[in-house]
């Protein structure tokens, strides 16, 4: 049973982790790969309001996504956008990132490779991976412009879509601590966590929230 307390610190995490940017129109859309289809589905709506026109999904497979997604998870998202209607000429996948920093890297270094001119990206993420790859994207990729989006999802809506919320809620979980650490390892830009944030991850990890910790929390 998840306390009240609990679900009130994982809505501040929750809101946290999204940048709340107003999509803008873009060179391209960049859609980082995971479990979760509904990435693509978000970045082909965002190519038909005329966002970008030109989409770069990113990914090969993970432990989560092996089994699902066998051909990778680019490809599979490219296949979704396919299905939805996209022109295959206007989707460019990059099948070998495994982590949001090879995401970012790979992307910008395939774009380079196509000659395609980028000064501006919409990155496209799991919502509770949006200041993730933003951090991320600003770091290694600090000479475009960033923005932000995924599918616009309440943490109710997004908790009932998995259908775990202690999975999800450890999810909410990592994401903030690879915030937290990882900036000073160089694999992102440190952001600015207000003590509310980082409180309430704090309580998380002592109730248990702690399967996706890249490593254990400070006692």
């Amino acid at each position: 049973m998840i306390s009240e307390q609990a679900w009130a610190d994982a809505e501040a995490l929750w809101d946290f982790h999204q940048m709340h940017h107003e999509p803008r129109p873009c060179s391209v859309l960049v859609g980082l790969g995971s479990h979760d289809l509904g990435v693509a589905d978000a970045t082909v709506d965002l190519y038909r309001r005329g966002m970008a026109p030109l989409i770069v999904f990113t990914g090969a497979t993970s432990p989560t996504t092996r089994s699902r997604m066998p051909r990778g998870e680019a490809v599979h998202y490219r296949e979704r956008a396919l299905e939805l209607g996209v022109p295959p000429q206007h989707v460019l996948v990059e099948p070998h990132a495994r982590n949001t920093g090879e995401n970012i890297r790979l992307s910008r270094d395939l774009l380079k490779e196509a000659g395609t001119h980028v000064d501006s990206v919409l990155l496209v993420s799991k919502p509770y991976e949006e200041r993730r790859a933003y951090a991320t994207a600003l770091k290694l990729w600090p000479e475009v412009g960033v923005v932000s989006a995924s599918s616009p999802m309440t943490l109710p809506e997004y908790v009932e879509s998995i259908g775990d919320p202690n999975l999800v809620i450890d999810m909410l979980v990592g994401a903030l601590q690879r915030l937290l650490l990882y900036p000073a390892q160089g694999f992102m830009a440190e952001l600015p966590i207000p003590e509310a944030v980082q409180v309430a991850f704090q309580r998380l990890c002592q109730q248990g929230f702690t399967s996706r910790l890249v490593q254990p929390p400070a006692p």
